[in-house]
């Protein structure tokens, strides 16, 4: 249900040079049609609501400042944009938030000239506003370089790595940590404001540069002690010594909520010679509105809800979701294995472990969003005899790809990987789909890399990898839920590298379906189709990637003329895999047509998961017109086949 919004002020602004052109005084009543405005559109789309609620004055105060876009405003992550878009020319388009054709839920470059780097993973903004403000700086341009970064991204080494590396920037680049979750800061009041105001302010820069001239003038040891003197002094004041040792004048922290306290210190800032700067904001999750205030987790992404009552919308029952059934699995096998630990980076309850965690709290370990030192934590405890198990989204995964490559590959260490989120994601679109994994995994020696059909065979895969200590092995399954069968009352432990034959004789058919992970309910209905149409197809679920069954693709591809292999996954995988064997084998020097169906070469957009799917020409229809194309080279068994 939405509500009747009365926007005045915000109706006048369509960019932020119309923003400019209010007084400050009218700024706080901005801020809240601005926030009412944001709250309805998501209420009927759905997406990342609390995070957005939470930078709304900071969003007004930075534009209000800096003169986007020729200063560049770059938001870690982006899923906290959607106040951005409003005011940047994009409020008519607000309600297709994450549908076919219409906005993005993170920044996106091809979108407005206002996002200058997309986003969706998190930690890069620093990297990413460095670069700006360096090219500025060496083609002789004004403009500064604005990285808005959430206190949870700076659990990641490459917030620091960009820290470390930033005083070639000058004073082009400013650095906005939101401060909204973990704490860093103590309570905020008016004596911080004031601090904050002071140490940013031109009068007090004035003085520090006159001071460290004369300072200068004396020995370099009362010089050095003078310097440290005052920067220490201001860190105890005010916190942020870590910063200043990265080579950052640190402000803060400050209310991001308070914009009487906030334009002015960002004022100071866009006017400061002294750079780079980081500015400590403290924010709420879900500012200005009750529900998200009260549960921030819960609020923190949204189904479509009803803005008076603050209700989602939730579905009507049906199968589990994955992630659920992988982390109740997990927790079971751990109550008879104490060598079995959950590892996520920053993902609980999106990967489910925050299942595993309520049964086993001692051996549940949220890194944050450090990937990379997740694989690598992992690929420790699997080597003091422990059975840890790395759940991570395929898309973030990818962040860790040196880990696995040489902290478990190499060392044929057994971590267990269970790669969430695989395949295609729906609305978040090409940043959060999980396309690429069979082929980054598949193609590394010692690895076992499994796909599950189903949220049965996700609780074999899961006890398959919690027995198996040979080696690294993943299992990778969708987002979203199951597709309904019955779950085991007991695990089976697959054997390692076998497929299966689910519909029709490996040795006798016309047409043979490979298939890896869940297209194996589409390629069933295709084989209905099919067997309409005169043609026998058996149906093979692989299971395995790698290592792939070879006696199994060598008896279907000697008994079948046509053989289509079909997975969500890129270029590189199964059909690949089977492509090379066969190959090598000698198999396609019997006139053998293999036809492999994949995820297309690009990049696709947020849409419904099954819009997405038959963009990528993956269902059951397209599985049958792949085949009766391959037979068309046989035009008699074609006709005989249509009639």
């Amino acid at each position: 249900m939405s509500q009747t919004l009365e926007t005045p002020l915000l109706d006048t602004v369509d960019t932020p040079d119309d923003l400019r052109r209010l007084d400050k005084s009218q700024l706080r009543q901005f801020s809240d049609e601005l926030r009412n405005e944001m709250i309805d559109a998501v209420g009927s789309t759905g997406g990342h609501l609390g995070s957005g609620l939470g930078v709304v004055e900071l969003t007004v105060a930075i534009h209000y400042v800096f003169a986007t876009p020729e200063d560049k405003l770059i938001w870690d992550v982006g899923h906290q944009a959607y106040p951005h878009k409003i005011l940047t020319g994009r409020r008519d388009r607000i309600r297709t938030l994450r549908q076919g054709g219409g906005l993005s839920g993170f920044t996106k470059r091809t979108e407005s000239e206002y996002d200058p780097f997309g986003a969706a993973h998190s930690s890069t903004s620093i990297s990413a506003g460095l670069g700006f403000a360096v090219a500025n700086k060496l083609n002789d341009r004004p403009g500064k370089a604005i990285a808005v970064i959430g206190d949870g991204a700076m659990s990641a080494g490459m917030a620091y790595e960009a820290m470390n590396n930033a005083e070639q920037a000058g004073n082009r680049l400013v650095v906005i940590l939101n401060d909204n979750d973990m704490s860093i800061a103590p309570p905020v009041g008016g004596l911080s404001a004031y601090l904050a105001r002071m140490v940013s302010s031109s009068e007090y820069l004035g003085l520090r540069s006159l001071a460290s001239k004369v300072a200068r003038k004396l020995s370099r040891r009362v010089h050095s002690s003078l310097e440290k003197a005052e920067e220490y002094t201001r860190g105890m004041v005010t916190g942020g010594t870590l910063f200043e040792e990265l080579g950052f004048y640190y402000v803060g922290p400050i209310d991001g909520h308070n914009l009487e306290h906030l334009i002015p210190v960002l004022e100071n800032v866009r006017d400061s010679e002294q750079g780079p700067v980081l500015v400590h904001v403290v924010t709420q999750k879900g500012k200005g509105y009750a529900p998200a205030e009260d549960s921030a987790d819960k609020y923190h992404g949204v189904a479509r809800f009803d803005v008076i009552t603050g209700k989602q919308k939730k579905s009507s029952g049906g199968p589990p979701n994955y992630q659920n059934v992988f982390g109740e699995t997990l927790a079971k096998l751990a109550e008879s294995d104490r060598r079995i630990c959950a590892i996520t980076a920053a993902m609980p309850g999106g990967t489910g472990v925050d299942k595993f965690a309520q049964a086993h709290p001692d051996r549940a370990f949220d890194v944050g969003i450090a990937e990379q030192h997740g694989v690598t934590f992992a690929a420790g405890l699997a080597a003091q005899g422990m059975r840890p198990f790395a759940a991570i989204y395929s898309t973030f995964l990818q962040r860790a790809y040196d880990q696995v490559v040489h902290d478990v590959a190499i060392q044929n260490l057994p971590v267990r990987f269970a790669i969430d989120r695989a395949g295609l994601v729906g609305a978040d679109g090409a940043t959060h789909a999980g396309s690429f994994d069979v082929t980054y995994l598949a193609t590394l020696p010692n690895f076992v890399v499994m796909a599950a059909a189903d949220e049965a065979e996700l609780v074999h895969m899961t006890y398959t990898a919690a027995e198996y200590d040979d080696g690294p092995i993943a299992f990778r399954y969708p987002r979203g839920a199951g597709v309904g069968v019955p779950l085991p009352q007991a695990p089976e432990k697959l054997e390692i590298g076998k497929g299966r034959v689910v519909r029709g004789k490996a040795n006798g058919g016309k047409v043979a379906i490979l298939s890896l992970g869940t297209r194996l309910h589409e390629a069933l209905k295709a084989a209905d189709q099919l067997e309409a149409k005169g043609l026998p197809t058996t149906v093979a679920d692989m299971r395995f990637a790698k290592p792939l069954d070879t006696a199994l693709v060598e008896q279907l591809t000697a008994s079948h003329e046509v053989v289509v292999t079909i997975e969500e996954a890129a270029i590189g995988g199964l059909g690949a895999h089977v492509l090379t064997f066969a190959s090598d084998a000698g198999l396609l020097d019997t006139g053998l047509k293999i036809r492999t169906m994949r995820l297309p070469d690009l990049f696709q957009d947020h849409d419904a998961p099954e819009k997405q799917y038959d963009e990528a020409g993956l269902n059951a229809p397209h599985i049958v017109d792949t085949v009766l194309k391959a037979l068309r080279h046989n035009s008699a068994g074609v006709e005989e086949a249509r009639a």
